[in-house]
């Protein structure tokens, strides 16, 4: 007799796809190192990002980290996949999944040089923010960055998401730099405002 899933199984199987009319989010594959590895050459990119992936051991590295997460059910990471090129653009996972408390947060996201700013990364948040609110039935969903990156906390503001406070020497950066963190939040009663203000375009 087979067994029946868990409730992580049930919300994301291998199957899951999130969509929006600028992005598809599909479970990310060993196999997309390959597309990744092509737009994370920039060293850039990496940062405000705790590892730098423009080294190709570090992203299978990293590739393999993720998936064993998702076997572990701790995390569930996504390939970002531009809708209308059908180009992989970058990745997101929902993470630090605790099914008891309803609470999971949304970070471990890059996307390539080309992309950012595009509006891709916004739809993307849009449509994991759904997935948590809406599907997963989450009370909170958290969205951590370092406290010296302006831009990323100027656009957690926009999406409506509110800062909480800095954890002091919170991460190791691969600069050898202490980071910072500070955290933001969506929670449930605030989700339908945020819907309708923040992605009014989208609803």
């Amino acid at each position: 007799m087979s067994q029946a899933p868990t409730e992580y199984q049930r919300l994301f199987p291998d199957s899951i796809q999130l969509e929006t009319p600028r992005v598809i989010l599909r479970l990310m594959k060993k196999e997309d190192a390959a597309e990744f590895n092509k737009i994370a050459k920039n060293a850039d990119v990496w940062k405000w990002f705790t590892k730098d992936l423009s080294d190709e051991k570090e992203m299978e590295q990293w590739i393999e980290d993720a998936l064993k997460e998702r076997e572990e059910g701790k995390r569930m990471p996504f390939t970002v996949i531009d809708r209308e090129t059908k180009r992989i653009c970058g990745c997101s996972s929902l993470g630090n999944i605790s099914l008891f408390d309803r609470r999971v947060e949304i970070g471990w996201t890059w996307l390539g040089p080309e992309f950012i700013g595009t509006g891709l990364n916004r739809h993307a948040k849009f449509a994991l923010l759904c997935y948590a609110f809406d599907v997963m039935k989450v009370e909170r969903v958290e969205i951590k960055t370092d406290n010296l990156n302006e831009r990323a906390k100027a656009a957690l503001v926009k999406i409506g998401a509110k800062p909480e406070g800095v954890l002091r020497s919170h991460m190791q950066m691969h600069s050898n730099r202490r980071r910072d963190t500070i955290y933001y939040s969506i929670l449930k009663d605030e989700w339908e405002v945020v819907k309708n203000s923040r992605f009014s375009e989208m609803v």
